[in-house]
């Protein structure tokens, strides 16, 4: 008895950003798998795949948004249930992945919360993770298996360039912790000048910034201050300021994720920031949209980096052997 190998590609929504999803579908000319899923009064997930996965590689989108454990579980059940059904290959694609923030313990008695997320999807089934920006590039070692760790850098950069290619830009970190990622961004952007802003944060109160200072030179330039994620805005905002009054002619904040958490919208709005740049990689529903801000579409690039996953293809040249 012999046959012919043949590889399907599935694809999978979760609830929390379907709207992502369904671009990724379009980019790839495929249709969203139909499933049934609800909760239960008590809060419990119910998914159940209404078409045969037997065999399939299978790609599992989800975005860990508000409320994020719930979106979390929400995966692992889907994978779990692929797991079961016999589907050849799980990739679980995180376009934001939840939790990234605690990746090391800043004192005794802390968890490793990144980690416990990988070993989750793992241990469900899931035997490749996609994501884009990480909040640091060590939480690819905490997952035992391929990881495609896919770049915004290049749909914001083109933005920027397309927009104020005729301005002197230079190119900010806020904190001395996103220098190297600034580096790249300096380089993208034709070699313009790098500053940062050193800051000083008590640990103990996460989201508030305690001081800002600018280290190199931003009088007259418009600065393009780059960061992986926007949460409460605190830091962002608090960098804006101190740009402006050290001389900075604009700034442009510009940023992968947008948690947009509590006060970000008012504190984004209201900093004196030219323009908010952010992708879609989270949902922005129309109570978080401001008029200077400007959503960018992730969907693209991950549909590309799912091609080549499923046609055994290079991920890596996606983005000029830099990812």
């Amino acid at each position: 008895m012999s046959s012919i190998p043949k590889k399907s590609l599935m694809l999978f929504s979760g609830r929390a950003h379907p709207e992502l999803a369904e671009e990724i579908a379009k980019e790839l000319d495929v249709t969203i798998t139909p499933q049934q899923a609800y909760d239960f009064a008590n809060g419990e997930i119910f998914v159940r795949f209404e078409e045969s996965v037997r065999g399939s590689d299978a790609f599992v989108i989800q975005s860990h948004t508000d409320p994020i454990n719930q979106w979390i579980m929400e995966q692992l059940i889907m994978i779990d249930a692929l797991k079961r059904a016999s589907a050849k290959r799980i990739t679980a694609v995180v376009p934001f992945y939840g939790y990234a923030r605690q990746d090391k313990k800043h004192r005794g008695r802390e968890p490793i919360s990144a980690r416990l997320v990988a070993d989750m999807l793992k241990t469900a089934g899931a035997d490749r993770i996609m994501t884009i920006d990480l909040h640091t590039d060590q939480i690819q070692g905490f997952f035992d298996g391929p990881v495609d760790h896919l770049l915004a850098n290049k749909v914001l950069a083109e933005h920027l360039r397309d927009t104020y290619a005729d301005h002197e830009l230079a190119v900010v970190a806020p904190d001395s912790g996103r220098v190297r990622v600034a580096e790249k961004w300096a380089d993208m952007l034709g070699g313009v000048p790098l500053a940062f802003i050193h800051k000083s944060r008590d640990k103990t109160k996460p989201n508030e910034v305690v001081a800002n200072r600018v280290v190199g030179e931003v009088t007259g330039r418009t600065c393009i201050l780059v960061d992986d994620m926007i949460d409460t805005g605190g830091t962002i905002a608090k960098a804006t300021e101190a740009l402006l009054a050290d001389g900075a002619k604009d700034v442009v904040i510009a940023a992968t994720h947008g948690v947009l958490s509590g006060p970000a919208v008012e504190r984004l709005s209201t900093c004196g920031a030219r323009e908010v740049i952010i992708t879609n990689t989270l949902p922005i529903p129309d109570s978080k949209r401001f008029p200077s801000l400007t959503v960018l579409s992730i969907a693209p690039i991950i549909a590309r980096a799912v091609k080549e996953v499923f046609e055994d293809g290079s991920v890596t040249n996606l983005f000029d052997g830099n990812a």
